[in-house]
């Protein structure tokens, strides 16, 4: 009994460890249950959702880029970009419409459809709609009507990824002021690159919710953030007008063998720039094809001596200073030495003459000015430059902007004193030398040059650009009179004849300079002309410049006719009436009556 009783009761022992044990067990699961469900199974949950989650880039519409009429010099369009989940498009049954009969099934059959409206060969393509992934980029770029034509095939697991593509309909016309995009979307150079951020805007963000095999959740997470479009740019240039003297300036250019040639139209008391036209402008859309040389705007980055259209600012610092006046008499002979040595000529030889300064203007006196600047203090006559915008950038909305080279009088030796009074010893861009006149124009008043008339933005809100301050260079008198003199440079006995325009009356400049080649020298010439229309009453001023010409180089001769018209197609555009008041008759020879 005792035997069997120990027996029994090691058996009781037993299942009661194996009770204790399951028991056990059961609460370790129980409890690991409840710790999984209560405490751990929302963040579980969280993240599964999140496995299962996409969210895409909704990129943002890039702004416009506007001409002064508001015509579309840059915009981007709707594109698509189609691709293939791999897990779906294998569930594909191409159907005769009429017979109802299965033609064909997954990868291939979809290639089948789908190659003629990709313009890929279908074996090419069937290979890539084969295997496991969720996305695979098929074709770039697509119209929205290729899209629609592809999607109207509804074969599964094709899916579309919505994109921009940056366009410029009118090719060169402004592509160096509208400047490129590269392939990542942002601004490389004119207006896209100085404005990039403005014309971005903001993208926005499409999540949603996708099963096992990539097919989007109908009842699932979706949530959109709307992308923010770019800001419209309106700029001040006319498109016409741009093309016309682009192609004016190309013709010269091609004409006279020139390196190359640029043309500024500035209208007078706003400094709205109409146009900055250069030669081989650079196309936006395949901005690859142009040098590097080309793609920018010359006319804004690359400085030139102004040679004899730099005499204006020293005439009109002498003018303003009360050291001369429009009847002050000067013996000028064609060979001058002046008082520290320096000896001068004139470019052509000639007799020795009694001028005024408007006569040492219209016959571009070199040793006429240089006995009108000697009246002048050099620091006096260097802020004058300084006022005018010499040396200084003028902050047109572009880039690579220069300001030139003017020193300081002290730096100046014994010659460049004297050259400077005539456009040699300092550099100028034709952005500044157009401004220069146009601030004559302007009653003495400098107004800085700008490409930009305001921003739009996405809601529609127009900020127009609020113009700086005008800067009195010269007083309204001493510009009146600078304009009066300046229009014997047209008249039949100056140097500027070929710039003059039917029925208007012109006021202008002409201008040649040597240019220092690598090794110091002095083989080369340009030739610019620069210019007032109408005369008595001030609405563009146009600059132009030929870098380099074979031959001839005056600018009275090469630069001239692209200033006639150029200024001629601008009057007619904005709709300036002809002249009807007669030219001042300013004495020319000291004594004349």
């Amino acid at each position: 009994m005792t035997d069997r009783a120990s027996v029994a009761g090691g058996r009781r022992g037993r299942r009661q460890l194996a009770l204790v044990a399951v028991l056990t067990l059961l609460l370790v699961f129980g409890g690991r249950l409840v710790y999984v469900q209560a405490l751990q199974g929302p963040e579980l949950a969280e993240q599964a959702r999140e496995d299962r989650t996409r969210t895409s880039l909704i990129r943002a519409a890039r702004g416009d880029i506007l001409d002064a009429d508001g015509e579309v010099l840059a915009t981007s369009v709707e594109r698509f970009n189609v691709g293939v989940n791999q897990n779906l498009v294998r569930n594909y049954k191409r159907v005769d419409p009429e017979t109802k009969k299965v033609l064909g099934t997954g990868a291939a059959a979809a290639a089948e459809v789908l190659a003629p409206l990709l313009g890929r060969d279908k074996a090419e393509l069937g290979a890539e709609l084969v295997g496991e992934s969720t996305f695979v980029y098929l074709a770039k770029g697509l119209t929205p009507e290729q899209w629609r034509e592809i999607d109207d095939l509804g074969v599964p697991g094709i899916e579309p990824e919505e994109t921009t593509e940056r366009i410029y309909p009118n090719g060169t016309t402004a592509g160096n002021i509208i400047g490129f995009v590269g392939r990542d979307g942002k601004g490389l150079a004119g207006l896209e690159l100085t404005l990039d951020k403005k014309l971005t805007g903001t993208d926005g963000s499409l999540t949603v919710e996708i099963g096992g095999t990539g097919q989007v959740i109908p009842t699932g997470t979706r949530e959109e953030v709307p992308a923010v479009p770019g800001q419209t740019v309106h700029t001040t240039v006319d498109r016409d007008l741009q093309f016309f003297a682009q192609q004016t300036i190309d013709a010269q250019v091609a004409k006279y063998g020139a390196e190359w040639g640029a043309v500024v139209v500035e209208e007078v008391g706003t400094g709205r720039i109409l146009t900055i036209a250069d030669s081989s402008t650079v196309d936006p859309a395949s901005y690859q094809d142009s040098a590097a040389k080309d793609r920018g705007s010359r006319a804004v980055q690359s400085p030139y001596e102004p040679g004899s259209t730099g005499k204006l600012p020293t005439v009109a610092a002498a003018v303003e200073e009360g050291k001369v006046t429009t009847s002050t008499p000067f013996t000028v002979p064609d060979r001058l030495t002046m008082p520290n040595g320096q000896t001068f000529s004139d470019n052509d030889a000639h007799e020795t003459l009694h001028l005024t300064p408007t006569g040492v203007l219209a016959m571009s006196s070199n040793t006429g000015t240089v006995q009108i600047g000697d009246l002048i203090d050099d620091h006096v006559r260097y802020g004058y430059l300084k006022k005018f915008g010499f040396g200084t950038r003028t902050g047109i909305e572009l880039p690579g902007e220069s300001g030139g080279t003017l020193r300081e009088p002290d730096s100046w030796d014994p010659r460049t004193r004297y050259t400077t009074m005539f456009g040699q010893g300092m550099s100028v861009t034709l952005l500044q030398n157009t401004s220069m006149v146009a601030t004559l124009g302007n009653k003495g008043v400098r107004v800085d040059p700008r490409v930009v008339d305001g921003m739009t933005d996405g809601d529609g809100t127009l900020t127009p650009t609020v113009p700086p301050e005008g800067v009195r260079v010269v007083s309204e008198e001493t510009a009146a009179t600078m304009v009066a003199m300046m229009e014997s440079v047209t008249a039949d006995d100056g140097t500027g004849i070929l710039g003059r325009i039917d029925g208007y009356r012109v006021a202008a400049k002409t201008g040649t300079a040597q240019i220092v080649d690598g090794s110091g020298g002095l083989n080369s010439r340009l030739g610019s002309y620069v210019g007032l229309v109408p005369a008595e009453n001030p609405r563009i001023a146009v600059g132009v410049v030929l870098y380099k010409p074979v031959g001839m180089s005056y600018g009275g001769v090469i630069s001239a006719p692209v200033f006639r018209d150029v200024a001629k197609f601008a009057l007619h555009t904005l709709g300036v009436p002809p002249s009807t008041t007669p030219a001042p008759n300013l004495p020319r020879t000291a004594g004349q009556g």
